[in-house]
């Protein structure tokens, strides 16, 4: 940075990922500033600069930066800011300590973690720290990227792994592997790894048989109801299998239930078939359902309900993180 830089920020005042500390002597505050920062959207502290935003700058000598890496040092888990050093006027410079948005979050300063309000910093509530880390948890260990206990790669349908491959290919969301053979190309998709299956490889790929009894949750509940409410069916079934196949069944219940709308027009020959509802909406409806439903709860399931008034597309599951 230059000072120009400087005092453009200086200018700006004090935010959420900006704050001004007079000296180095204020670094116990800062780094809990940096801290807070590492917790949200990064941010900046500039040493030398004053509350109200007048550039002044410090005197800065080697034992200066090391007492500044030393209070840095304190952070957990480590962080790495940047330090630069902008001359000033003669023998006097500001000390300018950045961040981005922590990776490995949350994080701690002297066993204790800290967010930004506005241009403060203010202790993290407990809660919000128990959120943070479940966060970061699930972003490293969720249900689908945990092994597939007792599945290989024989037991999955080796046919819907290539077909899934040989569609992406062609709708252009894949280069073509250059191989048909099962185990690469799920090792191409992430889904095979150091000889262990995901899965995620058993939810999208798994046969029906062993899914009904080893995955329960793959399962796919269709009903066609009378009036407006469930007091009575008229048609009830269930489906287990991967999500393709899941995937195929509930668009052909909706295809034979919903009502489908016939006309002729002038200079055609074929008559024109549309359903009450776009198949293009639903296929969404229920791809979305399949993906973003929780498969960690052993009873849960998708369902589809057809009311005389209206299509229920629902999913196991709650919102993550509240």
């Amino acid at each position: 940075m230059i000072l120009s830089e400087i005092e453009t920020l200086a200018a700006s005042g004090e935010s959420e990922i900006l704050e001004f500390k007079q000296t180095t002597n204020q670094r116990r505050e800062a780094t809990q500033t940096l801290c807070a920062m590492l917790n949200q959207r990064g941010g900046r502290v500039l040493f030398g600069v004053t509350s109200q935003g007048r550039v002044i700058g410090q005197q800065v000598g080697g034992r200066t930066i090391e007492e500044v890496g030393a209070e840095l040092a304190r952070l957990d888990p480590p962080a790495f800011p940047a330090i630069e050093r902008i001359p000033v006027k003669e023998r006097r410079e500001v000390v300018a300590v950045s961040v981005g948005r922590g990776q490995a979050g949350p994080y701690m300063y002297r066993g204790r973690a800290y967010r930004r309000v506005g241009n403060t910093t203010v202790e993290m509530r407990a809660d919000e720290y128990q959120r943070m880390l479940f966060e970061r948890m699930h972003g490293e260990r969720r249900w689908e990227n945990q092994p597939a206990d007792g599945w290989s790669v024989d037991d999955l349908d080796a046919n819907e792994v290539r077909t899934t491959v040989e569609e992406a290919v062609r709708r252009g969301r894949l280069e073509d592997p250059g191989t048909r053979n099962p185990r690469d190309l799920l090792r191409g998709l992430g889904l095979f790894r150091d000889g262990v299956l995901w899965r995620a490889a058993v939810a999208l790929f798994g046969s029906e048989e062993r899914l009904r009894f080893d995955m329960p949750q793959c399962l796919l509940r269709v009903a066609r109801f009378r009036g407006i409410d469930r007091t009575e069916f008229l048609d009830n079934r269930h489906f287990h299998g991967n999500a393709f196949s899941l995937l195929r069944a509930a668009e052909r219940f909706l295809r034979d239930t919903l009502p489908i709308a016939g006309r002729i027009e002038e200079d055609r020959i074929e008559r024109i078939d549309e359903p009450l509802l776009p198949p293009l909406a639903t296929r969404e409806a229920l791809a979305n359902a399949l993906c973003h439903r929780d498969y960690s709860i052993g009873g849960g399931s998708v369902g589809v309900a057809i009311y005389d008034d209206r299509l229920e597309v629902t999913s196991t599951g709650g919102l993550h993180f509240g």
